[in-house]
């Protein structure tokens, strides 16, 4: 069973421009999703990321990725986000990095992309979809910058193979901030309805929940850290958390997913 909620974009901003965004880079590092640098790089090698490749990245956060991209296949990447401080993070640390002829960072929603259409060589998108409150219109905005030919590839949190109770569902959805989640074969069926040719799909249980039990692990070590820095209330909030995503993970009752697609020539 899929579950909605009533969480916006500006919820979603709101907490990434506290201590939500911080937190997350402490347990994930600044690509700020599973699997770090090692991820980023097996996501374009699947691609076929190739020098002056254009990639548009979809909620780029504080620009990891995009850096990665740019400084180890010479690609020119164009981050889109909702949130002013990961905006601006990213843009200084591409310029301290000395990317910013590689790399350029635009405020915009993912449902209303400031980008032309067929203009993008790749559109690229890392475990930050499932913060997108419309996923049709999410893969329809996608499909509509990519250029005839341009390829769709991204991971996202989603549901897994067993069901979700409405208690856990609450507890999940709230701690993330998340609206609702797609599952593997519904973001198939939202690229094939938009003529995309879906090239790969992988279920990614395993990793996912290993990565859940190693983000839980963390807080509790750095645990006086994060109290230090953010307070007690909040570490319990975070710990909680993460706790009931590792075992919902545990159960396969969440998971998290990849897919490649291709859009047909001459659309």
């Amino acid at each position: 069973m899929n579950f909605t909620y009533d969480f916006t974009v500006k919820d979603v901003s709101d907490a990434y421009n506290g201590a939500v965004g911080i937190l997350w880079e402490v347990l994930m590092g600044e690509h700020i999703h599973i699997g770090g640098e090692k991820e980023t790089q097996r996501l374009a090698d699947k691609l076929g990321v190739i020098s002056g490749s254009y990639i548009l990245d979809i909620c780029s956060a504080l620009g990891g990725p995009a850096r990665f991209l740019a400084k180890n296949y010479n690609a020119s990447v164009l981050g889109v986000d909702i949130t002013q401080t990961m905006l601006d993070k990213a843009t200084a640390r591409t310029q301290e990095a000395e990317l910013q002829d590689k790399v350029e960072f635009r405020m915009g929603n993912a449902l209303d992309l400031p980008v032309k259409s067929n203009s993008i060589d790749i559109v690229w998108g890392q475990d930050a979809w499932c913060y997108i409150t419309d996923k049709s219109k999410l893969i329809q905005e996608a499909v509509r910058v990519c250029k005839p030919g341009g390829k769709i590839g991204f991971t996202d949190w989603i549901l897994g193979t067993n069901p979700l109770s409405k208690e856990e569902a609450d507890t999940l959805y709230e701690f993330m901030i998340f609206p609702n989640l797609e599952t593997v074969d519904g973001y198939k069926v939202l690229l094939e309805r938009n003529n995309c040719q879906v090239l790969e799909i992988e279920n990614l249980q395993d990793d996912f929940t290993s990565h859940m039990q190693y983000y839980h692990a963390k807080i509790k070590e750095i645990k006086d850290t994060v109290i230090e820095e953010f307070g007690e209330e909040l570490y319990k909030i975070a710990e909680g958390g993460i706790k009931a995503w590792k075992e919902a993970a545990e159960h396969k009752k969440v998971t998290r997913g990849l897919w490649i697609a291709e859009k047909p020539k001459g659309r």
